[in-house]
């Protein structure tokens, strides 16, 4: 959990991982270089070059918004849809909460930070930390507004 005592630095940020970064950038290279390589097979071509211009997209975004999350005792900054930032104060917040599913033999766990009209969902892999962990620093930011 990060620590947002009176001591530091007021404002937390949870970015993606520089290396998820990088795996992203990989993949759309390898996909585009199958693309290339596979033009005698036209339905090949399509499904390389979707999944290539896909895996850009993703990469392209981790570059444009790194940081998904920002947040200090007035409020918060998300990234909502592409890369579109987003301020609330904590009045705005209704709720920070952590939704946890099971499926299967997996567990998906995803912050949910609610407003009067919005949703925004964060997993781990947006943050790069515990989304338990953020849920609690977000709660503790909050608290100290109000008080």
């Amino acid at each position: 959990m990060a620590d947002v005592s009176e001591d530091t630095q007021p404002a937390v940020r949870w970015r993606v991982p520089p290396a998820q970064t990088a795996v992203k950038i990989a993949a759309a290279v390898a996909l585009a270089a199958l693309t290339v390589l596979s033009l005698d097979d036209p339905q090949f071509v399509l499904l390389a070059g979707v999944a290539a211009v896909g895996a850009t997209a993703l990469a392209v975004r981790d570059v444009l918004a790194p940081v998904r999350l920002e947040a200090d005792v007035e409020g918060l900054t998300a990234v909502r849809g592409y890369a579109t930032r987003t301020r609330l104060a904590w009045p705005e917040v209704t709720a920070v909460r952590v939704d946890e599913r099971r499926r299967l033999f997996s567990k998906t766990l995803l912050l949910e930070i609610e407003t009067e009209d919005d949703l925004i969902m964060l997993s781990r892999f947006d943050l790069g930390a515990d989304v338990r962990d953020v849920a609690d620093t977000l709660t503790e930011l909050r608290d100290r507004a109000t008080a």
